[in-house]
């Protein structure tokens, strides 16, 4: 079967590799469109956007493609589903309207408000002049509460704001609405939202529109700097362990959010096909739903793979064909980590053109695994950075602990001129007995 993943990150990454080592009986031709340095090593790479639907479907038609996975949500919300449902073609992924989940944060809030789904408490505002009001009107609290600012539409992680204070969400509002951070159609509207206490946590599904199968619950961090300290970004590392979310958590998760969820989406004919992912706020009162995602994290996609044991190929031919329910989809039982390798200047300017070197010594790590999220390749062959996030180091283990180390002991042999990294994902600090709960999973 030829198949075609569409995406050029660490989690396109994840999903070629995965396709590839996972094939069952039938081999598989797969292409990656645009694909990196990395890609290429596992997948035929294709000089196309990954939001030119129309030359993208075309090219599914030349080349017999059998299935295409969407990696991202630009081309989700530039409608690649509903164009190659149009032609005929099998796609893993919801259509435009269903991608509004993602796309569009305020859609997304008054669909939770709409079928009961437990969030924080928000507001939206299409002005700053309205924002200003919103926060000084004490909706939120006083000044020194903290709000939750969010740019509506898509902003690659640059759109949501955690001010510390009223006089930071107004400061951010403007970045948003009028300081060009995120463009002017993401930033037409911001949701201020209150500012929920808590751990969170990433749980990921995939659905045919009737069924659903979970994924191993998984934790992202998403601040630049250890101690989640500085701007937010992409994500800086991921983890997956027993221990993210105990039973009657992801029982109550499942039960109050995940499948209200689906049913409403079913309810409102939204025809949801694909990867579902939940933010969670692990809150004294229970999970709270933070926002969704209508594709794969990243780097939530790394973690969770590594550690799949059934076919991918077929889980996603299932979800597009509306078989999900009659698979049996089986993960291993260790834990994992992705800790992500970032370029000089990430998140606001990122430098590109280093030459990296190790990547060789760097997988001699037991289990380890390097996904390539921005990279390019020199006629000579040497690889170059191309992004902000470069790689994510990714390992399994019996504990997170020791996955964590791998993951590491993998990095420090690894370097490029402005090379850096966290070296506190998976460790948790609001106290020591869950720190250590953690380590040992």
């Amino acid at each position: 079967m030829n198949v075609l993943v569409i995406g050029s990150g660490g989690r396109e990454h994840a999903l070629c590799r995965t396709l590839q080592s996972s094939a069952r009986g039938e081999p598989l031709r797969l292409f990656c469109a645009p694909g990196n340095a990395g890609i290429e090593e596992v997948a035929e790479c294709v000089a196309l956007s990954a939001t030119d639907v129309s030359a993208l479907a075309d090219f599914a038609v030349r080349e017999r493609i059998g299935l295409t996975v969407v990696g991202g949500e630009a081309p989700l919300d530039a409608g690649l589903v509903d164009e190659f449902e149009r032609r005929g073609l099998l796609v893993a992924g919801p259509p435009r309207a269903a991608a509004r989940l993602e796309s569009s944060k305020v859609f997304a809030k008054d669909f939770m408000l709409r079928h009961g789904v437990p969030t924080a408490r928000h507001r939206v505002a299409a002005s700053v002049a309205e924002a200003r009001e919103i926060l000084r009107g004490g909706v939120f609290g006083g000044e020194d509460t903290s709000v939750v600012v969010k740019a509506d539409g898509l902003a690659a992680g640059k759109g949501v704001v955690v001010a510390r204070s009223r006089a930071e969400a107004e400061r951010a509002v403007e970045e948003l609405m009028e300081g060009g951070r995120v463009g002017s159609e993401a930033g037409r509207r911001v949701l201020l939202e209150e500012a929920l206490e808590g751990r969170e946590a990433s749980l990921l599904l995939w659905t045919d529109g009737r069924d659903y199968v979970l994924m191993p619950p998984a934790r992202d961090h998403k601040r630049v700097g250890e101690g989640d300290t500085g701007p937010n970004t992409g994500g800086m590392g991921a983890i997956t362990a027993h221990g993210v979310l105990d039973e009657e958590t992801l029982a109550r998760a499942v039960n109050e959010i995940v499948e209200p969820t689906l049913r409403g989406a079913r309810d409102e004919g939204l025809n949801f096909r694909g990867v579902l992912f939940v933010g969670l706020m692990l809150t004294a009162e229970g999970p709270r739903a933070l926002e969704y995602n209508v594709r794969f994290g990243d780097p939530e996609a790394q973690a969770i793979l590594v550690r799949l044991r059934s076919s991918l190929a077929e889980i996603f031919e299932a979800v597009a064909t509306r078989r999900l329910g009659e698979l049996n989809v089986t993960w291993s039982d260790d834990a994992s980590a992705c800790v992500v390798l970032a370029a000089r200047g990430y998140p606001e300017c990122p430098e590109t053109g280093a030459r990296i070197h190790g990547l060789g010594e760097a997988t001699l790590v037991p289990s380890a695994q390097i996904f390539h999220a921005g990279t390019s390749r020199t006629p000579d062959g040497s690889l170059l950075t191309a992004g902000g996030r470069v790689l994510g180091i990714t390992a399994t283990a019996p504990t997170l602990g020791q996955a964590l180390e791998r993951c590491y002991a993998s990095a420090a042999r690894i370097s490029w001129d402005g090379m850096h990294y966290r070296r506190d994902i998976g460790r948790f600090t609001e106290n020591s007995r869950q720190q250590e709960h953690y380590r040992e999973q």
